[in-house]
């Protein structure tokens, strides 16, 4: 593996505006933007719009759909599948 072609590896700071969220972690992301983190160091800073703090999937404010619902709808419009011939 030739080093010189590889992206820095290092700590990096991903913060998540809506949620007021930020986590400390690994990745080759670079920003012009630096944070002083809890440990006192400064870190490169990245905001996301979206992290698992703020994504319905995580936070369990998942639309749910009513495929139970739709089923009956569209039987009621097109009738039961039945021929009537």
């Amino acid at each position: 593996m030739q080093q010189d072609k590889q992206p820095a590896y290092q700590p990096v700071v991903f913060r998540d505006r809506a949620a007021g969220y930020a986590f400390l972690t690994r990745s080759t992301a670079t920003s012009e933007q630096t944070i002083e983190w809890d440990d006192g160091k400064t870190y490169p800073v990245v905001d996301v719009e979206i992290s698992s703090e703020s994504h319905p999937f995580y936070t369990g404010r998942a639309r749910t759909v009513d495929t139970e619902g739709r089923v009956a709808a569209f039987e009621r419009r097109y009738g039961d599948g039945e021929s009537q011939g």
